[in-house]
């Protein structure tokens, strides 16, 4: 029987796939972990565990004596964050990996998923439909973390026989939990910016386009990548994934749809700069045809399912 540990299930992914895995198994088979010491209120539901990724000793005793058979390593510090902490992100990104990706070296689990991004992409790549195989030359810390965690992925599956997967998420869209600190956060943002202000101040120019994903989608494609069959993953560095891409122009325009009187304004930051080495659009070929990977929402449905359920209240600023 699978006994599965989210490590980083605070976040705005692992609280939502906490919720699916435990849909799909049961609760006692899920445990999420955090490094903070209060369960979150969205996974109460389940067994929980205090856990510092960086606490090598302390999560290697956790997974052994509890018989964890999958790990999902979602602790990381994101795109903008990491550029303000470069040091702590990168010991924060690389070290935990190494501690999971031995668990498995030593037979102590089964199955790893480990998130990459599109942040392994650099402002060399070709940022139209950007291939799984191109160049990669990323100009972040992130970036820089995700490269190198794909190549250490790849080489334990090659060494050790590893079974560890990855995906480059795109800009993720959810409405349970607020941004972040990512670089494609505006599009989370601006949603609950919409209702409660009607306006928003993009740090992004109005023609920067991203890809994004929403969340439900990101979930499921993740879990569909752990359940396919170990002969059709072809790729053990991390694959290219894709949903759907837009501008802030163009997602104003839609929201305005929605809210008339919606008004945006742009002053980008110093995320501009990180959004320009990114793709504009994403090759997910090889998604679709070793796993039969599909997307089923488009912005349009995007930009309903969030207007109608972001709560404004919970924004602090």
């Amino acid at each position: 029987m699978k006994k599965i540990l989210v490590i980083g299930a605070g976040g705005q992914i692992g609280s939502e796939l906490v919720i699916a895995l435990r849909n799909k198994f049961s609760k006692e088979q899920v445990i999420a972990s955090d490094v903070k010491e209060i369960c979150p209120d969205i996974i109460q539901d389940g067994p929980y565990q205090q856990l510092d990724i960086l606490n090598r000793e302390a999560v290697r005793e956790f997974v052994i004596s509890n018989n964890i058979t999958d790990v999902y390593l979602l602790a990381a510090l994101l795109s903008a964050t990491a550029e303000k902490h470069p040091d702590f992100a990168w010991k924060l990104n690389m070290e935990g990996l190494f501690t999971i990706l031995d668990l498995a070296k030593e037979g102590h689990l089964k199955q790893i998923f480990w998130p990459s991004s599109i942040a392994v992409f650099g402002p060399t790549t070709p940022n139209v439909n950007t291939p799984q195989y191109t160049i990669m030359e990323p100009s972040t810390v992130y970036g820089i973390s995700k490269q190198a965690g794909e190549r250490w992925c790849e080489y334990y599956n090659n060494k050790f026989n590893v079974d560890v997967r990855s995906i480059r998420y795109p800009g993720l869209i959810s409405y349970t939990s607020l941004p972040g600190g990512g670089t494609t956060d505006y599009a989370v943002d601006i949603f609950y910016k919409a209702k409660r202000d009607g306006k928003f101040d993009c740090f992004l120019s109005e023609n920067t386009e991203l890809p994004m994903m929403y969340m439900a989608d990101a979930i499921r494609a993740t879990i569909e990548l752990m359940e396919a069959p170990s002969e059709n993953i072809t790729i053990r560095s991390a694959y290219n994934l894709s949903g759907c891409s837009f501008t802030p122009k163009g997602l104003a325009a839609k929201i305005k749809k929605i809210i008339p009187a919606f008004e945006i304004t742009y002053t980008p930051d110093f995320r501009q700069q990180i959004a320009d080495s990114w793709p504009k659009s994403i090759d997910d070929s090889f998604a679709r045809k070793d796993w039969n990977w599909e997307e089923e929402f488009t912005t349009d449905k995007i930009v309903e399912i969030m207007l109608n359920n972001v709560n404004p209240a919970l924004l602090t600023t």
